[in-house]
């Protein structure tokens, strides 16, 4: 197949996530993929101590964030349509092999999914640093295509991050409508144990379909999830790797044209971010 892309009926987390796509057809659900960039909460200020002058400045006090650290991933890299044979590549996933990335899906007007989640990702980072965070970046499309779903996985792991979110949008049926959070299943085989974060990112995506739900005004989806906004996958090498907590949130149906009509305005895009950094808040807050 040409480029690996998302699956329609499962969402942009689809059953399979190497579906043939290129930006115009519909898409079934993959990983995100992207390069690499750790951006640092906003320094807290020079302090002076009485006996030692100038102290290094820490995180932001007295903010609700201060000390956590989340990784945020952005689905897909806007140019993996020009490196098919580089994402087409298969990686290492745990329990078996997958390609190392897909191009995401986009609306019938060609606004692409990555082109989405980098915008919602850079909006949730700004929010989130505001309350004190550190945040991680898996990529700002500073790269040419990816990083791989393993790699994404590794740059989690390696922040110790408080909790990770994949941002995505779906690719699947015209009057398919509403969000869903996507959750690992408990995978134990090959280099994959998602025991410990099984509990946790649930916690967590309960909280963003809440929040979510809340701060954009939709509604769960209604062709996934069986209304409650959530779906447990074991064929996700980007959960499956992650040893902190994890989770994909599909906004959205890009082939729908009520959702795209959301998805490509930018007032929405920021309800969305609103929503998602709410949901991570809630969550850390227990």
């Amino acid at each position: 197949m040409a480029l690996a892309a998302c699956a329609a009926l499962a969402g942009c987390g689809g059953a399979a996530e190497s579906v043939t796509q290129t930006p115009s057809q519909s898409s079934p659900r993959t990983e995100a993929a992207g390069a690499a960039e750790t951006a640092t909460a906003p320094a807290a200020g020079p302090a002076t101590g009485p006996a030692t002058g100038a102290i290094p400045a820490g995180p932001p006090r007295g903010l609700p964030l201060a000390g956590r650290t989340i990784v945020i991933d952005p689905g897909h890299n806007p140019g993996n349509f020009r490196h098919s044979t580089e994402i087409n590549k298969k990686v290492n996933i745990g329990m078996n092999r997958k390609e190392c990335d897909t191009t995401g899906t986009s609306t019938n007007g060609g606004y692409t999914e990555a082109t989405f989640t980098l915008d919602v990702s850079h909006r949730l980072r700004d929010l989130l640093k505001a309350r004190g965070a550190k945040v991680v970046l898996v990529h700002d499309a500073d790269r040419p295509y990816g990083p791989c779903i393993d790699e994404r996985a590794r740059i989690g792991n390696a922040a110790g991050a408080d909790a990770v979110v994949s941002v995505h949008a779906d690719g699947s049926a015209v009057g398919n409508r509403g969000f869903h959070v996507i959750l690992p299943a408990r995978v134990q085989e090959g280099g994959a144990d998602t025991t410990k974060i099984v509990g946790p990112s649930r916690v967590l995506g309960e909280r963003l379909v809440t929040q979510f739900g809340r701060a954009t005004g939709t509604r769960p989806a209604n062709y996934i999830g069986s209304g409650t906004g959530l779906d447990v996958r074991k064929d996700l090498g980007g959960l499956n790797l992650s040893t902190v907590p994890k989770v994909f949130i599909e906004c959205g149906n890009m082939r729908d044209p009520k959702d795209a009509a959301l998805l490509t305005e930018a007032a929405w895009r920021q309800k969305a971010a609103q929503g998602i950094a709410d949901g991570i808040g809630a969550y850390l807050k227990g």
